[in-house]
């Protein structure tokens, strides 16, 4: 196998990888917060920020994914 190709595929599988685990992290977060908001309608305006954090984190993940993809290919 060439270096390239190991390359390639090491960082398709980080990226694969970090984004499921994005995906899924997101899903619970919106999850969580219409399942809160369907219980008390009056805490979305407190629960909502919180969401909105919880969001940025966890796309912060995929953003740093996609930073090591990219050091992996052309580092």
């Amino acid at each position: 196998m060439d270096v390239e190709a190991a390359k390639q595929i090491g960082a398709g599988l980080a990226v694969t990888f970090a984004l499921a685990g994005v995906g899924v992290g997101i899903g619970n977060i919106f999850s969580a917060f219409i399942s809160a908001v369907a219980r008390n309608p009056a805490a979305r305006t407190i629960v909502f920020p919180y969401t909105m954090l919880g969001f940025a984190l966890v796309e912060a993940v995929a953003l740093y994914a996609l930073l090591i993809a990219f050091l992996v290919l052309f580092g």
